[in-house]
This record gives C-alpha cells, structure tokens and sequence, in this order.
C-alpha cells in the first residue's frame, strides 16, 4: 500500500468527482460519502436513496495487480437495493484496508460477514451508475466508457449472454461481494458529452 495520503482528496473535490457518476438529475438528491484515515464517512445525506462515493483500487479484487494502485478513482452512483448490499461490501473492504488487514484476513473477514449475514443479501433490482467523464478504472482503461451496472447474486453471466460475440452486455463476477455485475456501455458521460464509440 502507498501512503495513505496518496488516497486522500480534498472533501469539496471528492464530493464532487462522486457526484459526477451519474446525471445531475440523481446525484444532487443523492447521499455522498468521502473517504477518510478510517473508512467513508457521509458528508452529504441525501434524499433519494442513491448512494454516490468514490471506490480506490481496493474495491478491486486482491488478486488484482491494481489492488494498491492510489491513482485509481471510480466515482459510483447506486440506487438504493444495491447502497444496502453491494456498496456495504466495498465500504467494509475499505474499512479493513485501512486496519492494515492482510489480503487473505479481507477476503476470510468478509466471507465471515458475507455467510452471517452482517452484509444484507442482494435483492432484486440493484444497479450503479458510472458515467463520470473523470473516472480513473486502472493504469490501463483510466477513463474507459460511461456505463450502468446491474447485480445479480451468483455466477450467472450466461443468464443474460454476457461476453458473446456480438453482445453488448459485459460481465464479471465479483468473488468478494458473491454477485455477477452487469456493464452497459452508454453513449454519454453523465454531463450529457459525447463519449468516444
């Protein structure tokens, strides 16, 4: 892990780089969270059910070689069924990040957290907007395509014909949070721009 300090934004800047994951339209009635030395904190509550906060490359799987990356900055924007399941997942992540917790000790705390239930179950309907212009997905991608996500608990990327040829529905299945994550590629950042084809 980098210094923590390469991880940290100004509140003002990370509340609105959060915000600009999903149209003005739902993420100026949504709840915002920042990232602070002990986890995420709201700094804006909200009225809508969504849920906007900036992920860092922990929300990543540990295998991943941009696990530590702190360049990393994924603004989400979920509705309210995924704000109570999916996001509680990376939210815990970070929280044992920031314990200094081994790779191996976040995946068995939340497997523990996962099988007790101290993580609600996904329900039916839970979906993320990220169509931030300014997002930074890895070394690689940086700012790829805007795009939605739906979840769907399980492996089940077939059940939607995900990743054929000639689908415009990608998938991943996300072991940490136990859900298949649905990516829809749109044609405009959420500041209403053109994204590239």
């Amino acid at each position: 892990m980098a210094p923590l300090e390469e991880y940290l934004m100004p509140q003002e800047a990370e509340i609105a780089l959060a915000r600009s994951a999903a149209p003005a339209s739902i993420a100026d009635g949504a709840t915002v969270m920042v990232l602070g030395r002990q986890g995420y904190t709201t700094a804006v509550q909200g009225t809508n059910g969504f849920l906007c906060y900036v992920e860092r490359s922990w929300s990543k799987a540990t295998d991943s070689p941009e696990f530590w990356n702190p360049k990393i900055r994924s603004p989400n924007c979920f509705n309210a069924v995924a704000a109570r399941s999916v996001a509680q997942v990376y939210l815990m992540k970070s929280r044992l990040v920031l314990e200094g917790k081994s790779k191996t000790e976040i995946n068995q705390d939340l497997a523990a957290a996962l099988a007790h239930g101290e993580v609600p179950a996904l329900q039916p309907g839970g979906m993320c907007y990220m169509m931030s212009k300014q997002q930074y997905l890895d070394d690689q991608d940086k700012s790829w395509h805007p795009h939605v996500m739906f979840y769907v608990a399980g492996h089940v990327a077939s059940s939607w014909g995900a990743n054929l040829p000639g689908s415009p529905v990608l998938a991943f299945y996300d072991g940490d949070a136990r859900v298949t994550v649905f990516f829809v590629v749109v044609r405009h950042w959420s500041d209403g721009a053109p994204a590239p084809r």
